[in-house]
């Protein structure tokens, strides 16, 4: 059975990712309307959110971490690093922090482009849309005729 048809075997009825949302996009104004990003209204949200959240909470541990250690216990974090020699705290506020950004950078891309595919968003799609009136305007503000 696949994911778009239910457990009664009514292929008619389609199965909404985004929680039946899209429909109703059409006849939203974004511009005068309240998004509260802490209480997103559609699954992808949340769950995009929860990447976020979870990224953003490691990375607070990852580069205020070793300060925090270093304020906390002065002693064992200017210690010398028996391998390389250098202090405890130097070693990760320089190399750590940096590189484990990067990290978490290269996780929160691959988690993206996780959701990206469970939605069925193609981030290489483009749409190309009419504008309004019908007829490009020229980069000057006028339309050559």
């Amino acid at each position: 059975m696949s994911d778009t048809q239910s457990s009664e075997g009514d292929s008619s009825q389609r199965v909404e990712t985004d929680g039946g949302v899209a429909a109703q996009e059409d006849a939203v104004d974004y511009l005068e309307t309240e998004i509260n990003l802490l209480s997103p209204s559609t699954p992808f949200m949340r769950d995009h959110l929860r990447v976020v959240w979870g990224t953003f909470l490691v990375w607070v541990l990852v580069v205020w971490g070793p300060f925090l250690a270093t304020v906390a216990a002065p002693d064992a974090m200017t210690s010398q690093l028996p391998v390389i020699g250098f202090p405890a705290h130097y070693f990760l506020i320089a190399f750590v922090a940096p590189t484990g950004s990067l990290i978490l950078a290269a996780i929160y891309a691959r988690q993206r482009d996780k959701l990206d595919e469970k939605y069925g968003i193609d981030p290489t799609e483009v749409v190309e849309e009419e504008p309004a009136g019908g007829e490009a305007a020229a980069t000057d503000g006028g339309v050559e005729r």
